[in-house]
């Protein structure tokens, strides 16, 4: 814990996110209302899988279950204010 009046570090979050397209080393990606292009050097996705994506960089293909719950818990939290 920090000591009072200083800030924690920033802490990066990942999101599962649906691929769209695959295009040789890239992925256009969808979640949560954004799109993006990002680079799969550690998986090798498909089009419909889920994917776990943290700074533009595919981490992991997800199971789709989880990913669908992880996403919904998202969606609950900043619905209640807490993300």
């Amino acid at each position: 814990m920090p000591p009072p009046g200083v800030l924690p570090p920033a802490m990066c979050l990942s999101v599962p996110a649906k691929v769209l397209e695959v295009r040789g080393g890239k992925a256009l990606v969808e979640s949560r209302g954004w799109r993006r292009e990002v680079d799969a050097p550690f998986a090798a996705p498909a089009v419909g899988d889920y994917v776990l994506v943290q700074m533009g960089v595919i981490l992991e293909v997800l199971d789709p279950v989880e990913a669908q719950e992880t996403l919904r818990v998202l969606e609950q939290m900043e619905a209640s204010g807490g993300a």
